[in-house]
Formats: C-alpha cells, structure tokens, sequence
C-alpha cells in the first residue's frame, strides 16, 4: 500500500493545477526579466567565471526547486485539519510510507520546475554551455532541494490553517535572499553573506555553480545539505510519532 501510495501522491501533485501555476509561474517570470538583462552570450559573471546567463538560470533553477519542495507544507496542513493522516494512521499505510510519499511528491514537482526552467532558458537565450554541464547542474540542484523538501513537510506538521501561508512565505523570503537567489549577496554587508553559509539555499546555489563547472569543492555544500537534511528529517520522524501518540 505504501508504493501505490506514493505514486497516487506523486500522480496527484503533478496534476494540481494550482501548485504547477504557483511553482512554475513566478520562477519563469524572473528568468524572463533577469535573463534579458543577462541574455548576453559574451557577459561572464567575474566570481564563478560563467557566462551570467547560466548563473541566472542556476539561480531561477534552485528559487523554483525550492518553492515547489517547501509547497508540500500546504498539503499536509489541509490534510491535518480534515483528519486525514488521522484516518490513515488504521489503514496498513506505514508512517514511514506517508512521510516518504509526502518526499517524493515535492521532489517530482520541484524536478519538473527545474526542467521547465533550464529549458525555457536554452531555447530562449543559448547559454554558452554543455549538454553534459546542464544535466549535472539540473541534478544537482535537485538533489540539493532534499532538505527543503523536508522543510515543507515540518512545518506542514506544525503550521496550523491560518498559519501556513505566512509561515511558508517568512521561510522561503529568508531562504531566497540569504542564499543568494534575488540579488547577489557580494551587495550586502560582508557578515550577512556570513550567515548565508549556514543556511541550505546559500548551497543549493553553489551545488548547481559547481554542476555547471564540472568542478570545484563539493564536498562543503553536500556536508551542509546532508547536515541540513539529517536534522530535519528526526524533527519530522519526531514530530510524526508524537502526533500518533496522540491518536
């Protein structure tokens, strides 16, 4: 039951129109004002030596991955306050066959953004880049939106109702200018790009620089994202048994 779980979930997260317009929309809308600024084939950004098209799709690429995994909270909170995940709690579905779909489902929706977007950009401006370094960028950043994904999934166990629209956009503000997304973190301070390092979008936007360049340090930003993913998913394991303790 788990397996067939996790695809209907999938299946059902694909298919919410509302969440596709939400993830893909805004995220297209800044490629589409930052990329005909940085459209240039001959402008390279002086930091990660690429052309600066590609690091505004890298960025656009990860705002989207990430909006779309921390969107799953909205799901979990309407199904807590139906008594959902209650009624699932006596059918053979396991806990950890829940959370796992609740994981998948965001990762699905976050990978289908990434790919709109990186291909939205190729078509319209032809980043100077290989087929090979735009695949392991994609990758890359997906697999660097795990920890969001499971941000989502706490807060969806803890927001309630009236609560998670605001909470969802105070987190995904933050995440989005410290890591970098909006306006490049050289502008601030130097103790703000500091702090950046400790939070997981600073290196979800390294992890797709580092894809694109096909080098570099990776294993700074995957001991962060690992970290990051580790601490939150015992919160969510903690989080979940304490609910069904509860009944």
């Amino acid at each position: 039951m788990s397996i067939a779980y996790l695809g209907r979930e999938s299946l059902r997260q694909l298919k919410n129109m509302r969440a596709m317009i939400f993830t893909l929309a805004v995220p297209l809308v800044m490629l589409l004002a930052f990329g005909g600024t940085f459209g240039g084939r001959g402008q390279v950004d002086a930091v990660t030596h690429l052309p600066w098209i590609v690091v505004t799709t890298i960025q656009v690429s990860a705002y989207g991955g990430m909006m779309a995994a921390l969107s799953q909270d909205f799901n979990i909170v309407t199904e807590r306050s139906l008594g959902w995940n209650r009624q699932l709690r006596v059918t053979p579905l396991t806990g950890t066959g829940y959370l796992v779909s609740k994981l998948v489902a965001a990762l699905a929706l976050a990978l289908l953004s990434i790919v709109v977007i990186v291909g939205v950009a190729i078509m319209l401006y032809h980043p100077d880049l290989s087929a090979a370094s735009w695949l392991l960028a994609c990758l890359a950043i997906w697999a660097g939106v795990v920890p969001f994904a499971l941000l989502g999934i706490l807060i969806g166990q803890f927001a309630k109702p009236e609560f998670a629209q605001p909470l969802f956009m105070a987190v995904f503000m933050g995440m989005a200018v410290l890591g970098g997304l909006w306006i490049p973190l050289q502008i601030f301070p130097a103790w703000v790009a500091n702090v950046a390092q400790a939070v997981p979008s600073y290196w979800l936007n390294r992890v797709g620089q580092l894809g694109a360049l096909q080098s570099g340090d990776a294993l700074t930003p995957a001991l962060v994202l690992t970290a990051w993913t580790l601490a939150l998913g015992a919160l969510i394991v903690w989080r979940y048994r304490r609910d069904a303790a509860r009944g």
